[in-house]
């Protein structure tokens, strides 16, 4: 199978598992979110930009800095429990996750120039472990509804999985800048 086909396929089964196991009652409510956060920002949308045929994408810097204020957006207490309370407002906050993920993945891994996109890639990673951090080290729950811990938990979730991915990717990036500049030489 090419790899287009497979990322694609990987993406839709993440979005499904998502969506269709019970994640709340297993991990807490807001574990559950950061998960699905997580997925939608930083594993879901690699793989659609990886499988689906280029498409139109903003300048690495604009993408990272509407990434940015999505996900602080959302974070915000009146936000955040707004789409923890209301269906409509949680698909909401979850399809802007989504494609503020597309456009940014888009933007660093389809720029002509891969240190512009590592650049993308490390300013994501820096405000994703700084928010993971905040809810960490918050020394009360910014969030009514999170039990005992799960605002933690779910700050470690952004840690292990938003400062790694981004930092990863940025790096791969810079090598990749790296080794063409070499060859170029």
């Amino acid at each position: 199978m090419p790899v287009r086909g497979a990322a694609l396929i990987l993406a839709v089964v993440v979005l499904l598992a998502l969506y269709v196991l019970p994640l709340d009652p297993w991990v807490g409510p807001f574990p559950a979110h950061m998960i699905r956060h997580m997925a939608l920002v930083a594993v879901v949308p690699p793989l659609l930009v990886l499988g689906l045929p280029p498409f139109p994408a903003p300048p690495v810097l604009v993408a990272a800095v509407i990434e940015f204020a999505a996900v602080w957006g959302w974070h915000a207490p009146a936000l955040h429990e707004a789409a923890y309370f209301r269906p409509a407002i949680f698909v909401l906050e979850q399809v802007s996750f989504l494609a503020v993920g597309v456009m940014i993945w888009a933007s660093a891994l389809r720029t002509a120039e891969p240190l512009a996109g590592a650049g993308g890639m490390l300013l994501t990673s820096m405000h994703m472990t700084l928010l993971g951090a905040l809810l960490i080290l918050s020394p009360k729950a910014l969030y009514a509804y999170c039990g005992p811990g799960q605002q933690q938990i779910g700050g470690m979730i952004m840690l292990g999985i938003g400062t790694i991915v981004y930092l990863v990717a940025g790096l791969w990036l810079t090598a990749r800048a790296l080794t063409a500049e070499e060859a170029a030489s």
